[in-house]
C-alpha cells in the first residue's frame, strides 16, 4: 500500500458528487478534501483486518471494488464513492468484517478527527443511519432484505451470531485466548457454578492480562469481570442497546429461562445510526474540559434525534436515548463544577426527575432534578454549598439548552437539596398524610426520581413510596388525580382543541394525550409496589399485578407508543423547519387515518379513566 497527497480541486469535484459529502457544501468538502491522502492498494489486499483495533481513518473508495468480508463469507462489494470504515471509527469497537481489494484500488483516506467532524453533521449522521442499517450483517445477505431488519426492534435471542465461549474460572487465560481465537468472539464466558457468570473480553485481556502482567497460566478468574450483567432472548434489542449505553457495557450474555446460555450480545449487533451517533456524542461529553464545549456539544441533541427519527427509530427509543445522553450531560457538568470548586462536598446523589428519570425526555422536555446528601446530621453546613453548586448546574445545563422546570422542581430550589433522612421523612409524612398542601404533586414528582451522578445507592427518594399500603387514602387520591386531566374527546366522534390564546384550534398532545397515561401508569405501579420505572415498565408491572386490567394496560401502552409517536414526529418538523418544538399539533395537518388512530387512543384511556372513576365510586380501590 502507499499514500500520497491528492489534489484537493479534483478531490473536491469527486466528493460533492457522493453522499455525504454532497450534502455539506463546497467550502465544507474543500477543508476535508485538504486533509486527504491517496491510498492505492493491489488486488487482493488487505485493507482492514477484521477484529482489528478500532481504525483512525474514513475511507472513500475512489477507484476498483472492495469486498466487505466477514468470517470469509463476502458480504457485499464497495464501488466508487462508497465510505467504509466509518462503524469502527465512529464507535471506537474492534472492526467486525474484512476489508479486501477485490481488484486494483485506490481510495481516498480521510484522519479520524476530520471525519468525526463531518459524520456528527446532520447529513452525516443521516447517511451513517441508512448506510449501517442497510449494511448486510451475515452470510445468508443474499437471502435477506436485510434494509428491511431493524436490530433494535428485534428479539436479542434471534441476533446471535455465534456459539458462546465457555469456561471455568480455573481454566488458564492462554487456553481462552486461544479458545476465543478460534471462535472469532471477543469476549469468553465464565460458568461460576452458583447460576451466575463472569465475563472475560478483548479490553479485560489487555488491560487485565496485558497491563497487569498476568501470566498465560493465570486463571480466567484472575482477569474476569464478574457477576456478569445478562438478558433474555425475547428482550427487543433496543431495549438492551439502551442498558449498554448506560452501564458502558459492551457485550450481554443471553440466558434463556431455564438458564441456558444461547450466546452473547455485542453492541455492534445492535449499533444502528442512532446509537452510534448517541455514542458519537456521549463521547464528546465525556472528554468535554470546559462548560464551554459541554454547551456546544448540547446544541447537538436536536440534530441527534433528528437523525434518529430519519433512520425510522422508534419513538420511545427516542426518548430513552435522548434521556441517557442528558444523563451523560448532566454528569459531566457535575464533574467539571465539583472539580472547579476547589472544595470536599459530603457525599450526594444528583436525581433526576419526571421524564428524565423515565426515560421519556423530548426535545421540549424540561429539566427537573433534585439532590439527596448522605452522612451526619449537619444540613446547616452542608445545604448552603450543595445549593450554590446546584445552582450552578442547573445553569450550565439551561445554557446548553436545557430548561429547568418553570414550576421550580429542581435542585436549584432550596427545597430540592436535602439529606436522605430528610427526604424519607418528608415522603413518609406525605404517605401518611397526602391532605398536606402540595403532597399529590411532590409524591409524583419524586417517585419518578433516579441518580444519574454521585452515590448511587437504588432510588433512595423513590423506594421510600414502597411503604405505601394497599387500599390507602394516598393510593385513592392518586387515583384520582390522574383522572385530572382529560384526554381532549367530545360529542360526535370528534376531537377538542384549544379554545383561545396562541395555540387556539390545537391539539395539546402533552396534557390531552401523555400525562393522563403518565398518571394513570404512575398510580397502577405504586399499588403494584413499583415506584422508579419507565411508564411502559409501570404498565406491563401493573397489569402482570392486577392494579389494572391486563386489557386496559395493553390499552394504555398501545395509546402511549402512538402519541408518543406523533409527539415526536410534530417536534421533528418543527426542529426541521428553525422553530421552536411545542406539543400543539394542528389535526387538519394530520391524515385522515392517523386522526382515526388519534381518536380511538384518546377514547381508549377516556375508558380506562371511567373504570378507575367507577372502581374510586364503588370503593373497591
Amino acid at each position: 500500500m502507499s499514500a500520497t497527497h491528492a489534489g484537493p480541486p479534483d478531490i473536491v469535484r469527486f466528493l460533492l458528487d457522493h453522499a455525504p459529502f454532497d450534502a455539506l457544501g463546497a467550502d465544507r468538502v474543500q477543508r476535508v478534501a485538504e486533509a486527504v491522502e491517496l491510498e492505492e492498494h493491489p488486488a487482493g489486499a488487505t485493507i482492514i483486518s477484521q477484529g482489528a483495533d478500532p481504525v483512525a481513518h474514513l475511507r472513500v473508495v475512489r477507484t476498483g471494488t472492495i469486498e466487505i468480508v466477514h468470517d470469509g463469507i463476502v458480504l457485499d462489494l464497495l464501488g466508487e464513492g462508497e465510505l467504509f470504515g466509518h462503524a469502527s471509527m465512529l464507535s471506537g469497537l474492534p472492526t467486525g468484517f474484512e476489508a479486501r481489494a477485490a481488484e486494483d484500488v485506490t481510495c481516498y483516506r480521510i484522519d479520524a478527527e476530520v471525519a468525526r467532524s463531518l459524520l456528527s453533521d446532520p447529513a452525516g449522521l443521516r447517511f451513517v443511519a441508512r448506510s449501517l442499517l442497510e449494511r448486510p450483517s451475515g452470510g445468508a445477505a443474499a437471502d435477506v432484505d436485510a434494509s428491511a431488519r431493524d436490530p433494535t426492534n428485534e428479539p436479542v435471542g434471534s441476533l446471535l451470531r455465534a456459539p458462546p465461549v465457555i469456561c471455568a474460572p480455573q481454566t488458564p487465560i492462554r487456553d481462552v485466548v486461544q479458545r476465543m481465537s478460534a471462535g472469532g468472539t471477543t469476549c469468553a464466558l465464565v460458568d461460576l457454578g452458583d447460576g451466575t457468570l463472569g465475563i472475560v473480553t478483548d479490553r479485560d485481556l489487555r488491560t487485565s492480562v496485558l497491563a497487569a502482567g498476568l501470566g498465560g497460566d493465570a486463571p480466567a478468574s484472575a482477569a474476569m469481570s464478574a457477576p456478569a450483567y445478562t438478558c433474555r432472548p425475547d428482550r427487543l434489542g433496543g431495549d438492551i442497546l439502551l442498558e449498554m449505553l448506560d452501564r458502558g457495557f459492551r457485550h450481554f450474555p443471553v440466558v434463556s429461562a431455564t438458564g441456558k446460555i444461547l450466546g452473547v450480545i455485542e453492541d455492534v449487533d445492535l449499533l444502528a445510526a442512532y446509537s452510534r451517533s448517541s455514542f458519537f456524542l456521549r463521547r464528546r461529553i465525556g472528554n468535554a474540559q470546559t462548560i464551554e464545549e459541554l454547551i456546544a456539544a448540547g446544541r447537538e441533541l436536536a440534530p441527534m434525534v433528528i437523525a434518529m427519527h430519519d433512520a425510522r427509530v422508534a419513538a420511545t427509543n427516542i426518548m430513552a436515548v435522548y434521556s441517557v445522553v442528558v444523563d451523560a450531560l448532566t454528569r459531566r457538568v457535575l464533574e467539571l463544577e465539583v472539580t472547579a470548586a476547589q472544595e470536599r462536598f459530603r457525599s450526594f446523589a444528583w436525581l433526576a426527575l419526571g421524564s428524565q428519570a423515565r426515560r421519556e425526555m423530548v426535545p421540549t422536555s424540561d429539566i427537573d432534578s433534585a439532590v439527596v446528601f448522605f452522612g451526619g446530621a449537619d444540613d446547616a453546613a452542608v445545604r448552603p454549598r450543595l445549593q450554590s453548586l446546584a445552582a450552578k448546574v442547573v445553569g450550565d445545563l439551561e445554557a446548553s439548552g436545557m430548561r429547568p422546570d418553570p414550576h421550580e422542581a429542581c435542585a436549584s430550589n432550596p427545597a430540592f437539596v436535602r439529606s436522605v433522612s430528610s427526604w424519607q421523612a418528608a415522603a413518609r409524612s406525605w404517605i401518611a398524610d397526602p391532605t398536606q398542601e402540595k403532597a399529590l404533586i411532590l409524591v409524583s414528582v419524586l417517585v419518578d426520581s433516579r441518580p444519574v451522578w454521585g452515590v448511587h445507592t437504588g432510588s433512595p427518594v423513590a423506594d421510600t413510596f414502597r411503604l405505601v399500603e394497599p387500599g390507602s387514602v394516598l393510593l385513592r387520591m392518586l387515583a384520582r388525580f390522574a383522572l385530572s386531566h382529560r384526554p381532549p374527546t367530545g360529542f360526535l366522534r370528534g376531537l377538542v382543541v384549544e379554545h383561545d390564546g396562541e395555540h387556539r384550534g390545537r391539539l395539546d398532545l402533552k396534557h390531552g394525550g401523555v400525562i393522563p397515561i403518565v398518571d394513570l401508569a404512575r398510580w397502577a405501579a405504586m399499588a403494584a409496589g413499583v415506584t422508579s420505572a419507565s411508564t411502559i415498565e409501570r404498565l406491563r408491572a401493573a397489569g402482570a399485578a392486577g392494579t389494572l386490567p391486563p386489557a386496559d394496560a395493553q390499552t394504555l401502552e398501545d395509546a402511549f407508543e402512538l402519541i408518543a409517536a406523533l409527539r415526536m414526529q410534530h417536534q421533528v418538523r418543527r426542529l426541521r423547519a428553525g422553530e421552536a418544538p411545542d406539543d400543539y399539533v394542528d389535526p387538519a395537518e394530520l391524515s385522515g387515518l392517523t386522526r382515526s388512530h388519534l381518536k380511538e387512543a384518546f377514547r381508549a384511556v377516556a375508558s380506562v379513566q371511567k373504570h378507575v372513576a367507577a372502581e374510586l365510586k364503588a370503593g373497591t380501590l
